[in-house]
């Protein structure tokens, strides 16, 4: 049996040591939230304009909205107001600066009646973070930027934090991934073709938990919670951030969710930067978390 904390008032040692347990946390807005997800509201509302983000997709052919995403979310992702106002509310949820560290921050879209599920607006099949090279100890952040319902979504399938599923993570190399396929994801545009980690078998769906909060609360979560977008039937466009953490001393000492069923290679380890300076996970760590990709066949 596992708990849902809204609005919760632990220290983060206990926050993260429940979250490694598969219990979830959500979040109300607060100054610190709402400063990002406002923050990354105003860039697409510039991005759009004159057209509403949420319902533009119905008025621009698919191929010129997914070319405005591709050039809205990487200018969101590296923009130092994104890094700073993270470090903010990191620390303003009790997060130890020198021992957090984050990386940085996607915006997301999910369009209304499949008109892009694909490349820059990739509609997430079930799937754990961890089959896609991401350490056991990381953290999920989630947050709508604008207002999201039980049909736009995030769901989660809590019959498998302890229930394996056969799944291709075996073919999945983050290294590999960079190196080849992030790239091209404006170009994946009715077909993704992009070799990422799937169930190998029927997942049950049911039960499932959708949790809501208002724009700018959390959702937060272990990256090793199977989970996937929820089929948007809203009408609208949900436009969301996430952003993983990790904690340097619990990956050192092993503290973390266990792992149930990934047979990735390689890292993301790298990726991470410390809430107080924006260093980089120290490289002897990364090695210590590095696998080699593996021959398929």
């Amino acid at each position: 049996m596992h708990s849902i904390y809204v609005d919760a008032e632990f220290c983060d040692d206990e926050r993260r040591q429940k979250l490694y347990d598969g219990d979830l946390f959500v979040y109300s807005p607060r100054p610190s939230t709402l400063a990002l997800t406002e923050f990354a509201g105003e860039m697409a509302r510039q991005a759009f304009a004159p057209l509403d983000p949420e319902t533009a997709q119905f008025e621009m052919a698919v191929e010129d909205y997914a070319a405005l995403l591709a050039e809205l979310k990487p200018r969101f992702i590296h923009h130092p107001e994104s890094k700073r106002l993270i470090q903010e509310m990191l620390t303003d949820f009790g997060c130890d600066q020198e021992q957090v560290y984050f990386d940085v921050p996607r915006m997301r879209s999910s369009t209304s009646n499949d008109y892009l599920t694909t490349g820059i607006a990739f509609a997430f099949h079930p799937h754990r973070d961890t089959w896609y090279s991401a350490p056991y100890v990381q953290l999920n952040w989630w947050l709508p930027i604008f207002e999201i319902g039980a049909d736009n979504g995030l769901a989660f399938h809590p019959k498998y934090w302890q229930t394996p599923v056969r799944n291709s993570s075996r073919v999945y190399n983050y290294a590999e991934w960079n190196a080849t396929s992030r790239q091209i994801a404006a170009t994946q545009i009715g077909v993704d073709t992009r070799v990422q980690p799937v169930p190998e078998e029927e997942v049950e769906l049911v039960p499932q938990i959708r949790p809501i909060c208002k724009p700018g609360g959390i959702i937060l979560f272990s990256g090793a919670q199977l989970h996937s977008s929820v089929p948007n039937t809203s009408g609208r466009t949900r436009f969301s951030i996430d952003l993983r953490t990790v904690h340097l001393g619990d990956a050192l000492a092993g503290r973390a969710a266990p792992n149930i069923d990934s047979d990735c290679s390689g890292t993301t380890m790298g990726d991470y930067l410390r809430v107080s300076d924006l260093e980089h996970v120290p490289a002897g760590v990364i090695a210590e978390f590095d696998t080699p990709a593996i021959e398929v066949a």
